[in-house]
């Protein structure tokens, strides 16, 4: 069998221990880029698309809410959004829960 002290190898002259220990380090940076990249990032664009999109509703659009409520914008406030989804009947709930604006053919 192999002696422990020979796998190990000898003992060098003391920078390959710092080079070997930024190398151990090497994987974990990578995964961290690539979790940036893949997830993080396009999480954060997503979510500033929908920032952009809430603050641009005005009234007369047309949209629809993550429930899956299809209707007309008829009132807002910062925090509220009244719509309208049939004639005479109007739905009140928060801004955030609305999921995109459409165009008027795709409501009826």
């Amino acid at each position: 069998m192999f002696d422990v002290a020979y796998a190990m190898g000898g003992a060098g002259t003391g920078t390959g221990a710092a080079g070997n220990g930024f190398m151990s380090f090497l994987p974990f940076i990578a995964i961290i880029v690539v979790f940036y990249f893949l997830l993080i990032r396009p999480q954060q664009k997503k979510a500033k698309q929908q920032r952009e999109m809430l603050a641009g509703i005005k009234k007369g659009d047309h949209v629809i809410t993550t429930g899956g409520l299809y209707g007309e914008v008829t009132g807002l406030t910062e925090n509220t959004v009244t719509m309208e989804i049939a004639p005479k009947v109007r739905v009140k709930f928060a801004r955030g829960s609305i999921a995109a604006i459409t165009k008027k053919e795709e409501n009826q």
